[in-house]
């Protein structure tokens, strides 16, 4: 339903009467006349004035005045006011973070070394966060691994930086406080650095080979390709990698806890899988010959191979298994409830045309949030849960839906326009 100043205008006088006088004044200058904003000129002033007279950015999504439809065409233009605003609103505690080159506090504090690569600054850059190994060893141990880490890779171009791991313990980089940590950093170079959100690269040697294993199917959305060097995979699942491009390099005589066979058993295992579905599963197994655990830089090749991708973010198939650490998105689907994320859940999500099939045996609420890039907005979107009708509607496009999306993704090319709530059928 469309939403217009008829509509609006009474709901701020009963239930907000000190801002009515300012957002009829807001009204004129976005130029909006009954569904939607007006002139693309009007539409960026407007936006901008009231952003700026926000004292949070979640305030906007309540905002009566945030509800008005947008076309497809006025989209580009709000993604780069609200990008803006909320750089603009983050970049002193951004620019403090990565003049340290830490963030977090104790016990979750994350640290990192940097090199930079290229001289080109009018372009976005690549970054590249390569983990290290290590892991239930002393102090000086990982000290000393974190720091050799960062001499093991240089690409053409970019920005390299090597985490320190919060801890000590065998599992280092998969631990839970990581996953939030990586999403700060991304944000912070991203914000301030000129970092291109859409070439971002994992990869990591030994105990960091562990955290790919691990980190790259549960943060798919985040990456555009990954790389695990001589890493083991414990429990993981390769079931999130649809999406992904995923590299594995490993020492053919590297046998301390059977590397050499289980990153062969990985290939097999995402061999399957790109047998089932062509289009997704994209992998590189490297074994390489005579090398033990330590491959003599031989594993350098995955650089130059993982630059030839650029992360989707709006694919038209997800496959999203919850791992231990659960997470409450991925891609264009979130968890109605966060909370209520259970490891162990499958959630397959496919679109065909105007058509989106959700299938999966668990019976949580789930947001989708759509954009044009993934259905077409002028057109009802139809949505069944395990084949059952559970929408069939338009999707309007609002500026609320696209801050409510910037703030829970701090990512600029992961603000959707439109938001759907679904959820299966009683009977289901």
């Amino acid at each position: 339903m469309k939403c217009s100043i008829r509509d609006t205008l009474p709901k701020l006088q009963d239930r907000h009467p000190m801002r009515l006088a300012r957002t009829i004044c807001l009204l004129c200058i976005f130029g909006i006349n009954q569904p939607s904003f007006g002139q693309d000129e009007g539409l960026v002033d407007g936006l901008t004035n009231w952003l700026h007279n926000l004292s949070s950015l979640d305030m906007g999504i309540a905002d009566p005045i945030a509800e008005f439809e947008l076309t497809r065409g006025q989209v580009p233009l709000v993604r780069k006011v609200l990008w803006t605003e909320w750089v603009e609103r983050n970049q002193e505690a951004f620019s403090k973070a990565i003049a340290a080159k830490e963030l977090g506090k104790e016990p979750a504090l994350l640290k990192w070394l940097e090199r930079r690569f290229g001289d080109s600054d009018s372009k976005l850059k690549p970054l590249f966060i390569s983990m290290h190994g290590g892991g239930g060893a002393p102090t000086r141990v990982n000290d000393q691994q974190w720091n050799n880490q960062i001499r093991l890779y240089e690409p053409s171009e970019g920005i390299v930086v090597a985490p320190r791991a919060p801890g000590n313990t065998w599992d280092l980089w998969h631990q839970s406080p990581v996953d939030g940590l990586f999403d700060q950093l991304i944000a912070a170079y991203v914000a301030t650095e000129h970092v291109d959100p859409n070439r971002v690269y994992l990869m990591g040697y030994s105990a960091g080979g562990d955290g790919v294993y691990q980190l790259a199917p549960r943060m798919a959305d985040r990456f555009a390709a990954a790389s695990m060097m001589a890493g083991h995979p414990n429990e993981a699942s390769p079931l999130g990698l649809r999406n992904l491009p995923f590299s594995l390099f490993v020492g053919e005589k590297d046998g301390a806890y059977n590397r050499n066979k289980v990153a062969l058993d990985w290939g097999a295992k995402l061999d399957a899988l790109q047998k089932e579905d062509h289009e997704g599963y994209l992998h590189w197994v490297k074994t390489n010959p005579d090398k033990p655990h330590w491959m003599g830089g031989e594993d350098r090749e995955a650089v130059p191979w993982m630059l030839r991708y650029q992360r989707q973010t709006v694919p038209k198939k997800i496959v999203w298994y919850q791992d231990d650490v659960t997470h409450p998105s991925f891609y264009w689907l979130s968890i109605a409830t966060p909370q209520n994320a259970k490891g162990g859940t499958k959630i397959t999500a496919s679109v065909q045309g105007n058509r989106i099939a959700i299938e999966t045996e668990s019976k949580e609420p789930l947001n989708l949030w759509l954009s044009d890039d993934l259905v077409d907005l002028k057109l009802p979107v139809e949505v069944t849960w395990n084949g059952k009708m559970v929408y069939q509607e338009l999707a309007p496009r609002r500026v609320s839906t696209m801050l409510e999306c910037l703030l829970a993704h701090n990512d600029p090319s992961r603000i959707f326009p439109a938001k759907l709530k679904i959820e299966p059928t009683s009977n289901d």
